[in-house]
């Protein structure tokens, strides 16, 4: 299976980007790098959900309900017009959901690498996410996951799918730098390149964040 930066640069992954760049009247190249770092980061903390139960069958009921992956049938509708309020909305609910109290440091940190504000890395999240559930939705459908144990495994090949494996041991680091167990933990130390680093981190930067 494919992963979620390979996703990025498929044809879909460019009308994603461009559409969002326009929404957020941003540099397509910036908006590239935020999502590049954030959609690994926002699907290894959902993946972290999802190892309850609870989180699993929650994820699973969305998917199969409102996440669909039926936003995906028109892309070219959703930023035509402009993203209406009740797609914004329900970006930031999924944002609030996935992230928790750790979503505005996570904004600063990748506002911070990618050279934007944190407000403009928030509303670029904000129109991604539903999206991003989208393809979530469509991968369960077409890989016929039905119960909640099977989310966690289509999530994992996602994230291990990327072209880079390199980019699994960055997640793990990014999400956990001091080993509590806690989502996204050091995040702003860990991608700034401050703080504590473990396995050669700062190598691994330049593969992530380095493309194009």
């Amino acid at each position: 299976m494919s992963g979620i930066l390979d996703l990025l640069n498929s044809d879909l992954g460019k009308t994603i980007i461009s559409g969002v760049a326009g929404q957020t009247n941003q540099p397509q190249n910036k908006t590239q790098d935020v999502l590049t770092m954030a959609l690994p980061v926002l699907m290894q903390a959902m993946k972290r959900n999802a190892s309850t139960p609870q989180g699993a069958e929650g994820l699973l009921g969305a998917l199969n309900s409102k996440h669909d992956g039926s936003i995906l049938d028109n892309l070219g509708g959703l930023f035509g017009g402009g993203v209406n309020s009740d797609v914004l909305n329900d970006g930031s609910k999924i944002l609030g959901h996935v992230l928790g109290g750790k979503q505005q440091r996570v904004e600063q940190t990748l506002g911070a690498k990618a050279g934007m504000d944190a407000g403009s890395v928030a509303q670029i999240l904000k129109v991604a996410a539903p999206i991003l559930m989208g393809v979530l939705g469509k991968q369960t459908r077409q890989q016929n996951v039905s119960n909640p144990s099977g989310i966690e495994g289509l999530l994992g090949g996602l994230l291990g799918g990327n072209s880079a494996q390199q980019e699994q041991s960055f997640l793990e680091s990014i999400l956990d730098a001091d080993g509590d167990g806690s989502v996204i933990d050091d995040v702003a130390g860990m991608v700034l390149g401050g703080g504590k680093k473990k396995g050669g981190l700062g190598g691994l930067l330049g593969g992530l964040f380095g493309k194009r």
